[in-house]
């Protein structure tokens, strides 16, 4: 066994102190250390220590939260109903230490930060890390076909003959491409044209030629949009736009019997669609051991090695799904364009309240599980900082949920810098999604915008998690306004 040795209580591995379940054992040892640039006895030593460093002071950071709400307890019951004098209430959570002072000219600076997080507007996804096809499809889904998404929504009604049905209807394909053209004119408008005039698509000198129903031909009012093709410029197979810093395919082909109703031949117009997906090892699964939590670390693993596979079963079919290629195109200058074929990934840890039987410290108590995901799935991604696939920018992205306060996010910076120094990566190397969630964070958000301002990559928000823990907080200020009222309430505005 080497380093570690086995020892019988519950049939745990000894790792320095911590006391280690051997499918975790098994699955580091075997899977996540091999080929990280990591060796084993400096792994466990460094895990060793900032588990036992981290822990205690993670256990005070809920003490803490346990002495606040008590105090904000008894207030509300010597001042029972809705507050009546706002400023004494501000004063009394100043006095303990609720509220803090807001600091002055905060301005984050992280380095490194990928255009899909500091440019591109585009949807984010969130998914269950314990389910492989479900993570397949979320990092999948930064491309997507306009024409199927129309086709299968009541975005195109059905009316008039516009049915949904098990093969192709030719007269709901054509509202389909009607509505493209449509969109088509909004983002990509041509001078003095619609695109449903179009007949062909053609390269010349370097510009877009739209060919049209009358004889005559158009550019686009934007030129620089259009930045890449494949095929021949005369007769492109597709043409890729910028627009927003999102990118179109317009895709050609007038064998296909969808291009047959197209008088241009457009097969299919691909938009950049969800750009960012978060892999989530918190509230969407529910991982209660290590056999649980090797599942999430190993998916998150194969996600940055780029070989998750996972078999379908469909209409009585089976296929296997993988990660998708990076897209190429030709650049108009005659170099190569090369665009992500996945999101951009960011790992959601567990935060700070939770444990797992999964580790053990020197005395037997659960190890924090924010702090193992912090270990485990920073070893995992400083994979990618070799191969830059997901982070083009060699960052690694963390979101961290359920913080309360300033406090609790310098805990979290603290534990990623410690992390960093363990594994020999350049520090804020890890940036962090702040999730706005609890009322104490909105209250401090500044302060707390301050303790992670080198890493900070963004602010999220949860408006459940929010609003659950108002009604925590004030649980004994008398009965909660009706969920109507709320929407309408101070607090909900002010978030």
């Amino acid at each position: 066994m080497g380093f570690a040795e086995k020892i019988n209580m519950n049939n745990r591995i000894s790792c320095r102190r911590l006391k280690v379940a051997p499918a975790l054992f098994d699955f580091i040892e075997r899977e996540a250390l091999p080929g990280s640039g990591m060796d084993s006895p400096a792994f466990w030593s460094g895990f060793d220590e900032i588990v036992h460093d981290m822990a205690p002071k993670n256990r005070a950071l809920l003490s803490e939260r346990v002495r606040l709400q008590k105090g904000i307890d008894q207030w509300h019951r010597r001042n029972p109903g809705p507050i009546a004098d706002m400023d004494a209430y501000k004063r009394f959570l100043s006095d303990i230490g609720y509220l803090v002072a807001v600091p002055d000219n905060v301005r984050i600076d992280p380095e490194r930060i990928d255009p899909e997080v500091s440019q591109q507007g585009g949807a984010q996804l969130v998914v269950p890390l314990t389910n492989a096809r479900y993570v397949l499809n979320a990092a999948n889904a930064r491309w997507g076909s306009l024409y199927d998404a129309l086709y299968g929504s009541d975005v195109i009604s059905v009316e008039g003959g516009a049915t949904r049905g098990m093969s192709y209807n030719p007269v709901r394909g054509a509202r389909v491409i009607a509505y493209a053209c449509d969109l088509l004119d909004k983002i990509l408008p041509l001078r003095d044209a619609s695109h449903h005039q179009a007949v062909r698509y053609a390269i010349e000198s370097a510009r877009l030629r739209v060919y049209l129903s009358d004889g005559t031909s158009a550019e686009l009012k934007e030129p620089e949009c259009l930045i890449g093709f494949n095929g021949e410029p005369s007769d492109p197979q597709s043409l890729l736009f910028c627009h927003n810093h999102l990118h179109i395919e317009m895709l050609f082909d007038r064998n296909d019997p969808i291009s047959a109703q197209d008088p241009a031949g457009k097969r299919d117009i691909i938009l950049e669609a969800a750009t960012t997906t978060i892999m989530d090892c918190e509230d969407s699964v529910s991982a209660v051991d290590a056999e649980d939590m090797v599942i999430a670390y190993r998916n998150w693993l194969g996600l940055m090695k780029r070989d998750l596979e996972e078999v379908v079963h469909k209409n009585d079919q089976a296929f296997t799904r993988k990660m998708n290629a990076d897209r190429e195109y030709k650049a108009l200058d005659g170099g190569k364009i090369v665009l992500p074929g996945c999101s951009l990934m960011f790992v959601r840890n567990v935060g700070i309240l939770m444990t797992n039987p999964a580790i053990l410290d020197k005395d037997g108590t659960e190890v924090p599980t924010g702090i193992m995901d912090a270990l485990i799935n920073t070893l995992i991604a400083s994979r990618d900082l070799f191969r830059r696939k997901n982070s083009r920018e060699g960052s690694i992205y963390v979101v961290i949920p359920k913080l309360h306060g300033p406090d609790e996010v310098a805990f979290i910076n603290e534990l990623f810098t410690k992390v960093e120094r363990l594994l020999g990566i350049s520090p804020n190397t890890v940036k962090l999604g702040i999730m706005d969630e609890e009322r104490r964070t909105s209250a401090n958000l500044k302060a707390c915008i301050q303790s992670v301002r080198h890493r900070l990559a963004f602010i999220n928000t949860g408006f459940l998690d929010r609003t659950g823990d108002e009604i925590h907080t004030s649980m004994e200020a008398g009965p909660m306004i009706r969920k109507g009222d709320m929407r309408q309430a101070s607090w909900l505005k002010a978030y």
